[in-house]
């Protein structure tokens, strides 16, 4: 009995110190498991909107706007939006997933699909707030 206890005792000590211990690669790798809002990168996004691709500066920048925002916080229902999403498609590991953007004047409304998950929650970016005005005011 009294072994048996100290072995359990030694098990949980290791555990313990594997469990705090462990090197940033790995605790990164864990947290972006359970990543609500991803950094992206421009070589695998894909950018539309109208099923018109944007390629280039254009790219670039609506993918670092999206990176920069920040998060408010999570809806537990699709909001209903009007207007013309941005949609970007991108992989995490051998999945597809694909954000639909919506643009509004106080926030973007994001809308998540990954395997069979829809997830929606919201971003504060100015910079892609203005974007959004600056493309309504050239098709006018």
């Amino acid at each position: 009995m009294t072994w048996s206890f100290v072995v359990l005792l030694i098990l949980a000590a290791l555990a313990k110190v594997l469990l705090t211990c462990l090197p940033t690669g790995v605790v990164e790798w864990i947290l972006s498991k359970f990543e609500l809002h991803p950094t992206l990168s421009d070589e695998n996004a894909t950018v539309t909107i109208d099923g018109k691709r944007l390629e280039g500066e254009d790219k670039i920048q609506v993918i670092n706007d999206f990176n920069e925002a920040l998060f408010l916080e999570k809806y537990d229902i699709h909001p209903e939006n009007s207007g013309t999403p941005l949609v970007i498609d991108t992989k995490k590991g051998k999945n597809n997933v694909r954000f639909f953007v919506y643009i509004c004047n106080d926030r973007v409304d994001v809308v998540k699909k990954h395997k069979k998950k829809v997830v929606a929650y919201r971003l504060r970016s100015d910079s892609l707030q203005k974007r959004s005005m600056l493309a309504t005011e050239d098709v006018v």
